[in-house]
């Protein structure tokens, strides 16, 4: 893994650690609740980054890699969103994929009935931004092989979340000033990620994620 040092609160730092590959990011105890306004915002450009292409399953079982325990899955809620992490029995942390940190922000929504038969309209197969396997919107509206709803980045929502952050990161001015977080694709946004999603599946003749798709659009 690679250790990434970002900010906390108080003027302190926290080195928590990723993997790129697999997708997924290791916070030591607390490390997640006490990360700054600016290092959210931070870890958000990274995923947008590195979020190129869904990651395969994760291989189990998971185990700590600081006393090397089995992990246990646990479910939590944000909001109205759920999401899922690996946690240490002995308190040591958690293991949490990018998909999941972006559901625990709430950045990411799952798609309203009239949206998905909007999208089944325009593409036959995607990939699931969660675990990687391939979905046949035809006949599923959710991953069958992890159980995740076919989901999209909320733009409005990361555009709220985005400013709100900002806002109270003012203080301390370690927020980027040329993060791409001023966002004005609301109104052509679904078409761009359609027209998105078949030129990259034209071009590399295979599904594509609507995360991955929309991370690009936002980079972009």
């Amino acid at each position: 893994m690679e250790t990434l040092t970002c900010d906390g609160h108080m003027g302190t730092h926290i080195e928590l650690d990723l993997c790129p590959g697999c997708q997924v990011f290791w916070f030591d105890r607390l490390e997640s609740l006490r990360l700054a306004p600016g290092a959210t915002l931070r870890l958000f450009r990274v995923i947008s980054e590195r979020k190129q292409v869904p990651p395969g399953p994760l291989k189990q079982p998971l185990a700590c890699p600081r006393c090397d325990l089995r992990l246990l899955v646990t479910h939590d809620r944000q909001r109205n969103t759920p999401f899922q992490y690996w946690r240490c029995a002995r308190d040591h942390g958690r293991l949490i994929t990018f998909f999941d940190f972006l559901r625990e922000k709430d950045f990411i929504r799952p798609l309203t009935p009239p949206q998905l038969a909007e999208l089944r309209a325009h593409v036959q197969m995607i990939n699931c931004s969660n675990c990687g396997a391939p979905i046949d919107l035809v006949h599923a509206s959710h991953c069958e092989h992890c159980g995740a709803a076919i989901s999209m980045l909320d733009l409005k929502q990361i555009e709220r979340t985005a400013a709100e952050l900002q806002q109270a990161d003012e203080q301390s001015k370690t927020v980027d000033p040329a993060l791409p977080l001023r966002l004005a694709l609301e109104k052509q946004h679904v078409e761009a990620l359609f027209a998105s999603l078949r030129a990259s599946q034209t071009e590399s003749g295979g599904p594509l994620g609507l995360l991955e798709m929309g991370l690009k659009l936002l980079a972009g």
